[in-house]
């Protein structure tokens, strides 16, 4: 079983948990309910299913029609009746699985539009965007499941992830409950050294609020807007 395929079965086991009256319960995500989280994943995974169909069958294809089509989709699906968000998760869900494939035989270098002239993203790197969607808005859905829960290795990669795209000050990341450890931007010997455990640490990485177990050589944790 793949990492996103786990992770997507987590994230339906939990859904489908929810009682009805649990949906429209603010999620983590500011001005979001349970429902508009779990609404942007079900149209998150038919939008990267529809991405990869169409690098398959030669149809270029935008992941969305504008930012403010795909916010306002989201409204649309969020407001519906749980069961039918739940359906459409699953269905959106089934038919990114069954194209997921195409991503790991494309030409280096494949991309596709996030909206129709609009940002480039790389193509065979779909599966690693979709996980990081499912675990971090599964988090977001503050429904029993955090980044506590992720699998370590998930939590590496997601830490190697938002490391490499930090262009701010410099410093250390080290995990204290695995041997792992991370230089964000170009940290000198004596810049400042976050530690804490590996949940706490790739979820405040993610611009996250951060977690009291986590700590910093200075007493105050460095900014992330350099990421």
């Amino acid at each position: 079983m793949t990492s996103l395929t786990a992770a997507t079965e987590r994230l339906l086991t939990t859904a489908r948990a929810l009682p009805a009256d649990g949906w429209a319960t603010p999620s983590l995500c500011t001005g979001w309910s349970r429902a508009h989280v779990l609404a942007h994943l079900a149209l998150n995974a038919e939008a990267l299913a529809g991405v990869l169909r169409g690098i398959r069958d030669g149809r270029p294809t935008a992941m969305y029609a504008s930012d403010g089509a795909r916010d306002g989709d989201i409204d649309v699906l969020a407001a519906e009746p749980p069961a039918a968000v739940l359906d459409r998760l699953v269905a959106g869900s089934a038919a990114l699985a069954e194209v997921t494939g195409v991503s790991a035989g494309l030409a280096p270098g494949t991309t596709f539009e996030r909206t129709p002239g609009g940002q480039l993203m790389p193509a065979d790197g779909v599966p690693g965007l979709r996980l990081r969607e499912v675990e971090i808005h599964h988090a977001d859905l503050d429904a029993g499941y955090s980044a506590a829960d992720w699998p370590p290795a998930t939590a590496i990669a997601f830490l190697g992830h938002d490391a490499a795209r930090y262009d701010g000050p410099g410093f250390h990341v080290v995990a204290t409950d695995e041997p792992a450890r991370w230089a964000f931007g170009s940290p000198t010997a004596n810049a400042p050294t976050v530690s804490g455990p590996l949940g706490a640490l790739a979820w405040w990485a993610t611009g996250r609020e951060p977690a009291a177990v986590l700590s910093s050589t200075t007493g105050t944790l460095p900014s992330l807007e350099g990421r």
